[in-house]
């Protein structure tokens, strides 16, 4: 018999994120744009939910903040090859800023790996916000309400990858995990030279 505590509820939730990435997967190579919406929807919400409640039950850890960063690259990596399988022609048309979008995930991750051997896990604020604007954005583009949101999600995207890659790059502390802002950085290596 399993012996799980509430305490493991926030990491329990980031594991059936990452399960989700193969749910989705599945929905868009058997075409089932629908049930796709549906369950980026609910996996969206997943990823509120495990931080929320984590930080709500004052359970954080920095194993919770990996395991979410994980399930966040898996999930948006995964976002991206669906789109293209269900939606290909929308995905040529706003090629550029879905580009940027990709790249936005993948550099600022790539750059923590060279300098700290290990995924970042900052959950910057800006980064918060820009993933909001690009769900509501994918939802807008590939249910066909509007098309032009997606320069908006491409520029907060490369906003908030713009503020992590500087974030790493500026860190004298090597903390990896819950840096809210450039600013907090900057602060924290102020108080080191002191």
């Amino acid at each position: 018999m399993l012996n799980i505590s509430y305490r493991h509820l926030p990491n329990i939730i980031s594991s059936v994120r990452i399960f989700m990435a193969l749910v989705l997967l599945y929905l868009a190579i058997k075409q089932h744009p629908d049930l796709f919406i549906g369950a980026m929807i609910f996996t969206e919400l997943t990823d509120i939910l495990d931080g929320y409640l984590a930080r709500r039950m004052n359970v954080v850890s920095e194993l919770g903040a990996q395991l979410d960063s994980w399930g966040d690259f898996v999930v948006y990596i995964t976002l991206a090859i669906s789109a293209w399988l269900l939606w290909p022609d929308i995905v040529l048309q706003q090629l550029i800023p879905i580009s940027l979008i990709i790249a936005s995930f993948i550099i600022p991750v790539v750059i923590g790996f060279i300098k700290f051997r290990k995924m970042t896990s900052y959950h910057t604020i800006a980064v918060k916000i820009s993933v909001s604007i690009t769900i509501v954005v994918y939802i807008l583009l590939f249910t066909g309400m509007l098309s032009w949101t997606m320069t908006l999600a491409a520029v907060a995207c490369v906003y908030a990858a713009t503020e992590q890659i500087a974030i790493t790059l500026l860190n004298r502390r090597d903390k990896t995990v819950d840096i809210k802002s450039i600013w907090h950085v900057l602060r924290d290596n102020r108080l080191i030279n002191k």
